[in-house]
């Protein structure tokens, strides 16, 4: 019997897919709350978990039996017939979150999605903006997802180039720039603001103290929806369950998706109030997965685990020494260290022709993995239910890393 090594599944998906990533090269195997496993059996500490997907550690076993017992009662109806655990969910999530209705999708691009055509539907039927004329501005540096509609809302070119033509109706300004987006918000057929309430994916850029709340009090005052955009952000990682509650701040669309099935199964979900929510009548969308029995008891599994056992506190007391740690480095490939609870980034300065992706394999290496994002940005995410003693070690296998940099 022949045993494939790491060389060789890397070959293989080389071969056979698409090349549409760069992953680091490593073969993951196994998983197990903040450490996963390559297939030779070596172990790492996992600072990206998926993306802020798996905010509850790998393979939690409250959400594993959530999954597998109600695999094997009833997995898919499709949304052609009622069932008996969807309204359970619905209940749920909008009892936590204080709406009044939710409406389920899969990916957080199809959340994005969702809270686009809510916000046009919104602006035709309620705002009465004239048909086709209804603008939704958003922010340089998002990232929203990867369908045509959204990357035509990007300023990154490797998200939209040579996939025009566009979709049009979106104006892009400055992140964290409130003269401008008052502005903006002034013309008429402005129907909603659609922002990250930090913008991860851009590198972990966090705006200023007031930010979002004058950014919502400006969407009240022109009549405009405030959208936030907390797929990644929400559920824990910034050291709140919402990014926005830092600033107590409600949005009239919120859009969740990665750890709301604590990374075991593709869920993501849509809030709002009745007046924006039932503007979509019966046929005008849906999804034939979105709302399905596994998913509905994998995503309450999640949230409880969210709860009981205080992820939400873990992440703030967690985050405040991370950074703290990562200050005290003294290196010069360190440029500025950023984040909230345990959304975390290190600008680095390219030395000695050394790069962010140099630092992160020679982490993995040393038994931590994370992931550079626009080259010279390395992202630090953990699992939320890492505790002080696990983050103190992987702690030093980084300062270990920057050290060996030096000279």
């Amino acid at each position: 019997m022949t045993t494939l090594t790491s060389k060789d599944y890397m070959a293989k998906e080389d071969k056979f897919g698409a090349h549409n990533y760069h992953p680091l090269p490593v073969v993951l195997a196994k998983g197990e709350g903040v450490f996963v496993w390559d297939v030779e059996g070596k172990k790492y500490f996992d600072f990206l978990a998926a993306y802020s997907a798996v905010n509850q550690g790998h393979c939690h076993p409250k959400i594993v039996k959530a999954l597998t017992d109600q695999a094997q009662t009833l997995a898919l109806t499709s949304r052609a017939f009622y069932n008996n655990v969807l309204g359970d969910w619905e209940e749920y999530m909008t009892k936590l979150f204080g709406y009044d209705k939710m409406l389920p999708m899969n990916s957080g691009a199809e959340a994005d999605e969702t809270a686009l055509k809510l916000i046009r539907k919104w602006a035709y039927k309620v705002k009465g903006i004239p048909t086709n004329e209804a603008k939704i501005v958003v922010c340089d540096g998002n990232f929203h997802g990867r369908t045509i509609t959204i990357i035509s809302m990007s300023s990154d070119p490797d998200a939209y180039q040579h996939y025009g033509p566009y979709t049009p109706g979106f104006v892009n300004i400055p992140y964290n720039d409130l003269e401008r987006l008052e502005a903006e918000l002034k013309d008429p057929n402005v129907a909603g603001f659609l922002v990250e309430p930090i913008q991860a994916e851009a590198g972990v850029y966090v705006p200023e103290d007031g930010y979002l709340k004058k950014a919502s009090e400006l969407c009240k005052k022109y009549n405009v929806l405030f959208v936030a955009d907390e797929v990644q952000t929400g559920l824990a990682r910034t050291g709140k369950m919402l990014a926005c509650d830092h600033e107590g701040v409600r949005p009239d669309i919120l859009v969740l998706g990665k750890a709301v099935s604590g990374g075991l199964y593709p869920v993501s979900c849509v809030l709002a109030d009745n007046e924006i929510m039932l503007t979509i009548k019966p046929g005008e969308h849906g999804s034939t997965y979105g709302g399905n029995p596994m998913a509905a008891k994998v995503a309450m599994a999640a949230l409880d685990v969210l709860q009981d056992e205080k992820l939400v506190e873990n992440s703030e007391r967690l985050g405040k020494i991370f950074r703290a740690e990562m200050k005290a480095i003294k290196s010069e490939m360190i440029e500025i260290v950023r984040g909230k609870g345990l959304l975390n980034a290190i600008a680095i300065k390219p030395t000695n022709g050394k790069s962010a992706w140099d630092v992160c394999l020679a982490m993995k290496e040393n038994g931590l993995l994370a992931k550079p994002t626009h080259e010279h940005i390395i992202r630090f995410t953990p699992p939320l239910v890492i505790t002080e003693e696990q983050m103190m070690e992987a702690i030093e296998i980084i300062k270990k890393t920057f050290k060996e940099f030096e000279g």
